[in-house]
């Protein structure tokens, strides 16, 4: 009780929350993007500036000014805002940070975000258990490409904003627990992955909206009752036609964003052979702090 995303709390915090919600949302943005020094090692300005970005927003951008190849800025950037366990993938270094870059050859080829192809609206780690839900992200760009690689980003509460004002049903069917099942399959260093399956919208033990989605087709198992498809057309035709809360963004060397795990996509890129693109991924089970 007490939560604006509680379908039962009656208090009235869900029109309050609202109402502030999108009277502080961004218009543009360049509303999300703080620039900064060294994201290592933010000032109090820098960290305060981002802070008040991802109040609003769940998301923040910065353009720092190292271009080094360095794997611990997104970690070091990470740990200012209270993030500190790394989903360890087995598809991430040592380290637990991945680089999202395209690979030629070996297993990483078999998946989308180690290629140059689009990749859909989802919010990371959707086919992960329970326990292991991603809720912030750093994405860190070293190298941009030489076309395309763009992002477009969509705050998840905002997501769950406007479906609620279309109908409360749609998130009713959506919180199901079997509403989205990732179905069980053999991964060649991780042995068996069950089959996971969840809600899309759920409230943390601090009442915090957590979401997970994924617009693939493939490798996806829908409940299929009437409310749930009803809740998903409705999701997906919020995501194509209502421009308003979409920010476009191309990260440059030096770039990142700093998010709760919001909604996003990428469109197909062609790298320039001499840099290829790279960007560091760190994926947390922590919200920022």
């Amino acid at each position: 009780m007490g939560s604006p995303f509680n379908l039962d709390d009656t208090t009235g915090s869900y029109e309050r929350w609202r109402d502030q919600k999108l009277n502080d949302a961004p218009r543009t943005v360049d509303e999300l993007i703080v620039e900064v020094g060294d994201p290592r090692a933010l000032t109090a300005s820098e960290h305060g500036a981002l802070m008040r970005c991802l109040r609003r927003a769940n998301m923040a951008i910065y353009a720092g000014k190292v271009r080094d190849q360095d794997a611990d800025i997104p970690r070091l950037l990470g740990h200012q805002f209270g993030l500190h366990t790394l989903d360890a993938n087995w598809l991430a270094g040592e380290d637990g940070i991945s680089e999202i870059k395209v690979f030629a050859d070996g297993t990483r080829t078999r998946y989308i975000p180690y290629t140059n192809h689009p990749i859909k609206w989802h919010t990371d780690g959707y086919y992960n258990r329970p326990e292991m839900q991603i809720r912030g992200m750093v994405l860190h760009c070293v190298r941009d490409a030489a076309s395309g690689g763009d992002n477009r980003l969509m705050d998840h509460e905002i997501a769950y904003l406007l479906l609620r004002e279309k109908s409360a049903d749609y998130i009713h069917a959506l919180m199901q627990a079997d509403a989205m099942v990732i179905p069980e399959r053999v991964d060649e260093n991780d042995g068996v992955r069950s089959a996971q399956g969840g809600p899309v919208f759920s409230i943390d033990a601090g009442g915090h909206l957590h979401m997970r989605y994924t617009a693939r087709t493939r490798s996806i198992a829908w409940k299929q009752d009437a409310a749930t498809q009803a809740a998903l057309g409705a999701l997906e035709d919020i995501l194509a036609t209502i421009p308003r809360h979409l920010f476009a963004s191309h990260l440059t060397p030096g770039m990142g964003l700093l998010c709760n795990n919001v909604l996003h996509d990428r469109s197909a890129f062609s790298d320039h052979p001499d840099h290829p693109r790279l960007l560091y991924r760190a994926r947390y089970l922590e919200r920022i702090a």
